[in-house]
């Protein structure tokens, strides 16, 4: 991105990316408990964060690991009830209520629920010097919230034999455990470059005129 201030604490329409992320868990489940994990570095910001604009919602603060799955594995630490736990990167700040439902339900009745959405552009796979297409029909690409029943997400983390995991799903597939996959969004888009900044604002306006 190009900033010393992390991506979740950049300004979008007058707020930082991350309260959009936080005001769509909130107005989409009653009764959600919010573990925010971040840099230590960073506790300052999330908490002036929280106390501006979250100060009623109880929401705690974690300090995150060296990798994703040391993150996961705090935020986890301070999870004491059963029900379902739903991963989700702080800069996907335009998901949808019926995103987060869709999730939430699915894990209910399966164990987990994964985001994805169908590839739109052509894909190769590149071994060494070599490369070939494949079928885009047949390739997903990943979101989040990730969600799963909180005992399974624990009980994988807990015989995770290395911490180098790309997301929750792999973790849970490590102790052979299938995960399902459930329709994402193309709007739910990762906040990583400065053009993604300009098209959430787009995206944001468009909603803002629909309603």
């Amino acid at each position: 991105m190009g900033s010393i201030l992390p991506k979740q604490f950049l300004m979008l329409q007058g707020k930082p990316v991350l309260w959009y992320t936080i005001k769509s868990f909130l107005s989409s489940l009653q009764d959600i408990s919010i573990v925010l994990v971040l840099p230590k570095a960073h506790w300052g910001e999330g908490q002036e964060l929280v106390d501006t604009y979250f100060p009623q919602e109880g929401i705690q603060l974690v300090a995150g690991g060296e990798s994703r799955f040391e993150s996961v594995q705090n935020g986890l630490e301070v999870v004491s009830h059963e029900g379902i736990v739903m991963i989700h990167d702080g800069v996907r700040c335009l998901l949808t209520t019926g995103l987060i439902r869709r999730c939430w339900q699915h894990a209910i009745h399966a164990g987990s629920a994964i985001p994805a959405v169908t590839a739109t552009d052509s894909i190769r796979f590149v071994s060494g010097s070599e490369n070939k297409v494949m079928n885009r029909d047949d390739i997903r690409l990943i979101q989040t919230p990730q969600a799963f029943q909180v005992p399974l997400l624990k009980q994988a983390f807990a015989n995770a034999s290395h911490t180098q995991f790309t997301d929750e799903a792999t973790v849970l597939e490590a102790m052979g455990t299938p995960v399902f996959l459930v329709e994402g969004e193309y709007e739910n888009i990762k906040i990583t470059r400065p053009a993604d900044l300009i098209l959430a604002d787009a995206i944001l306006q468009q909603r803002s005129a629909l309603e």
